[in-house]
């Protein structure tokens, strides 16, 4: 007999999942052990391998529930001006100042880059319906039409993001983001 139903591992999957997804954000992917990742869930070591076959599996797993998390956030935001909310929201200092809160393509981009092909098929499905998303705001009625542009606005929006966190002098991380919004918000179209 099972010492936990299906429901509990469930719960367990889903919180090392989320956990592992915040710390990955927050330290990079190969910034923490097994060991780290299972403490932060409140679980042993010996609990992991319940769950995942390896730590590239636990990987490419929370990048795909990181990219769906924050396209359901940007699916909540409403119709008229949720474009533009997404861009000011995206390129904030609050963004900047809370990589373990925010989008893993500005927090994990170079190292999903150098993933197996497992993590990096999740990061381009997950972006690509993100993408689609936005692209179905910005042309309606063709969506396919937008998806060049959808993909370079988003490419405008993570390379800002990125170069804001490296910066050490807050003016001018501060000056980057702003910048940052302003191309986006131009590239959109959109008053600002």
């Amino acid at each position: 007999m099972a010492r936990y139903g299906a429901e509990h591992k469930q719960e367990t999957r889903r919180r090392i999942i989320e956990t592992a997804g915040r710390r990955f954000k927050r330290d990079g992917i190969y910034g923490s052990g097994i060991a780290t990742l299972m403490k932060d869930a409140g679980l042993t070591n010996g609990a992991f391998y319940a769950h995942f076959e390896s730590k590239e599996d636990l990987v490419a797993t929370a990048v795909a529930d990181q990219l769906r998390e924050q396209r359901e956030r940007f699916n909540a935001q409403p119709l008229t001006g949720g474009i533009e909310q997404f861009v000011r929201g995206y390129l904030s200092a609050a963004h900047r100042d809370n990589p373990d809160r925010g989008c893993p393509s500005a927090a994990l981009l170079d190292e999903i880059g150098r993933g197996t092909d497992a993590t990096r098929q999740a990061y381009t499905d997950g972006l690509l319906a993100i993408i689609d998303d936005i692209a179905a705001r910005l042309a309606p009625e063709d969506p396919q039409s937008a998806r060049g542009k959808t993909l370079s606005l988003f490419a405008m929006m993570v390379g800002p993001l990125q170069l804001s966190r490296a910066i050490a002098d807050r003016e001018l991380a501060d000056e980057i983001l702003q910048h940052g919004t302003q191309n986006a918000l131009a590239i959109l179209g959109a008053e600002h």
